[in-house]
């Protein structure tokens, strides 16, 4: 739980604060071990991971149900003293009113922001029709308001993944009208080249923007910051890591063969590291 010094609700201003000037990194953990080594490395804020956390529970990504998606976001919370981002898809809902009470049964996790986006998660439809897309995000503003308001809400254009045959011009347009609906941060995964990247944040300006960077990119931190990005997330990259080095070592394991252990971590430190993290919050 957050300590006296780290309530709930100064988690969130810092959030807030966070979003105003510069460029930070929003690592995305996938359990409470990984949340809590990424919150021993210093990052200020860290987010859910949908896909990351599918992936433990076995499952393809969106295919957590609702009640074990908060049940995940609050056990993040719970575990850091950081503030958490929650990745809540679609808002697990079909109905604007049922977004509505979804959205407000996130916010009594205790997250200090959650995103919506408009993936259906239906390939014969992957994206909401415009206007009831916009008509969602005012959803989840509302139920953010009605709650207290100080919940940031990301608005997520799913366009660049979702294969819209003119992604940029059609994510720009999205979220344009997702700031005016009450968005905080607006978002577009997938944009990647310096082009769509700057053209993105001249559109929301000066409402901040998320770039997501899941694979090896040609810029730095320093250089997004540059081009006007306020912070950036990973999504389920580092869940990918850790599989990627789980699953080369069990195939390996499954031709006889021990090679792959020659890549683990140390079992001492990470124990040390547990047991240094837990002596923390003890005292």
């Amino acid at each position: 739980m957050a300590s006296p010094s780290s309530s709930i609700a100064e988690r969130r201003a810092r959030f807030r604060q966070l979003h105003e000037s510069g460029c930070f990194l929003i690592p995305n953990p996938w359990d409470v071990g990984s949340a809590r080594y990424l919150q021993s490395l210093g990052f200020h804020a860290l987010a859910t991971t949908s896909s990351g956390s599918a992936f433990a529970h076995g499952r393809p990504d969106g295919g957590m149900t609702l009640a074990e998606v908060l049940e995940h976001v609050r056990t993040l919370v719970e575990a850091c003293d950081v503030p958490v981002n929650a990745d809540f898809e679609d808002g697990h809902a079909a109905s604007e009113d049922e977004l509505s009470r979804n959205v407000d049964l996130c916010v009594r996790t205790g997250v200090a922001g959650l995103s919506i986006e408009d993936s259906t998660g239906d390939a014969a439809r992957p994206l909401y029709p415009f206007d009831e897309a916009v008509a969602r995000m005012r959803a989840a503003r509302a139920a953010i308001d009605a709650a207290g308001g100080d919940v940031l809400l990301v608005g997520r254009a799913e366009c660049f993944l979702r294969g819209h045959p003119e992604p940029l011009a059609e994510a720009i347009r999205r979220l344009v009208a997702y700031a005016e609906a009450g968005a905080d941060c607006l978002y577009a995964p997938g944009a990647r080249t310096r082009a769509e990247i700057e053209a993105i944040v001249r559109a929301v300006a000066p409402k901040p923007v998320n770039v997501l960077v899941g694979w090896p990119s040609e810029f730095t931190l320093g250089q997004l910051g540059d081009m006007g990005v306020r912070r950036v997330s990973v999504g389920g990259a580092l869940a990918a890591a850790a599989w990627g080095g789980f699953m080369a070592a069990a195939k390996e394991l499954a031709q006889g063969r021990f090679d792959g252990f020659a890549r683990n971590a140390s079992t001492r430190e990470i124990d040390a590291f547990f047991q240094s993290d837990r002596a923390g919050r003890i005292s």
